[in-house]
């Protein structure tokens, strides 16, 4: 499936089989999650990507062949393709452990083609082992929803009471992951929407409600999936003094002025940017152990236009995944 421009429907398209370069990998795709970026990329929202393009950033895949001087996995190996596609190595930030923030970084399904497509190719030190216990279709989202809401539980800090603002595929993952940890987690959707309240109940959240709504108590973090700017003020006003609010998106509409008193008291905004490796191999190995539970929705990668338009309405629980036919 193709994106020609930004705005436009993917169209289905025959491409060349691509053919892995030095220390790449050629993959047969098994399956590709739907993430809100594929929407962002889709919509315009982020500059300049390689057009024609293939989206798709939480792949999984089998080991069709081997580029010049890839050696880490073998034919047959099963692996997972997440955002972060390249990076340069000699920054500042990659020599120090910070290569989420490489001013040269490449991402899969943005300036790399991605997994709306039966096959595609990666570099192999991007690419990660997945864990047995998931099938194909369960184990996409961990690729990007599980890996950026693991970086900002992160960012979040020990925080006990943590609120969720959007629950969708990333928060339904790290409302798990924060009860695993033994903290408290109180989630914050649209008004109207008590669908994903219930479901955010069902994962683990012990209070679930509107975003406009108070938390019933002071909150030590919030971390914001929903990429509404207006949610930073209301964040603010619940977290304590000293909290963290992190922004987990890429992309995020306005954030509005907002008095000083809400954030005076030590109180802290910050972003999350990307991922790294090490993010993934943390997560991943968790994920297994704590038998972190996927929520999907199956469709064939020839409905991608209706998983976007579908994940754009919010009409979700859990995550999209697309399968070859």
């Amino acid at each position: 499936m193709l994106l020609e421009r930004p705005h436009a429907p993917l169209r289905e398209a025959t491409l060349p089989q691509p053919v892995p370069g030095q220390g790449q990998i050629l993959l047969d795709v098994l399956a590709c999650g739907v993430c809100r970026t594929d929407l962002h990329v889709a919509d315009g929202e982020l500059p300049d990507p390689k057009l024609p393009l293939v989206l798709g950033h939480e792949i999984v895949g089998r080991v069709a062949g081997l580029g010049p001087g890839a050696e880490r996995f073998k034919v047959g190996d099963r692996v997972g393709v997440p955002w972060l596609g390249w990076t340069c190595g000699v920054c500042v930030y990659c020599r120090s452990g910070r290569e989420n923030l490489c001013d040269r970084a490449r991402f899969t399904g943005w300036q790399i083609d991605g997994g709306y497509a039966e096959q595609t190719v990666a570099d192999e030190r991007y690419c990660f082992p997945l864990p047995p216990s998931y099938d194909d279709i369960h184990a996409a989202p961990l690729l990007c929803a599980g890996l950026i809401g693991w970086r900002a539980l992160a960012a979040a800090g020990p925080a006990e009471r943590l609120g969720l603002y959007g629950f969708g595929a990333a928060a339904h993952l790290i409302a798990q992951v924060a009860r695993y940890q033994g903290r408290r987690v109180f989630a914050f959707t649209r008004a109207a929407d008590t669908t994903s309240q219930s479901f955010a109940r069902e994962m683990g959240a012990e209070w679930a409600g509107s975003s406009e709504s108070a938390a019933p108590e002071p909150l030590d973090a919030a971390i914001l999936f929903a990429p509404a700017g207006g949610l930073v003020p209301l964040a603010l006003r619940a977290v304590a003094k000293g909290g963290t609010v992190v922004c987990a998106g890429i992309h995020m509409s306005p954030i509005p002025s907002f008095p000083y008193d809400i954030l005076w008291g030590e109180r802290t905004v910050r972003s999350v940017a990307n991922l790294t490796r090490r993010d993934g191999a943390e997560f991943l190995e968790l994920a297994g152990k704590a038998g972190i539970r996927t929520e999907t929705e199956r469709l064939p990668l020839a409905r991608a236009n209706e998983a976007l338009e579908r994940l754009r309405s919010g009409a979700l629980r859990g995550a999209f995944v697309l399968t070859p036919a």
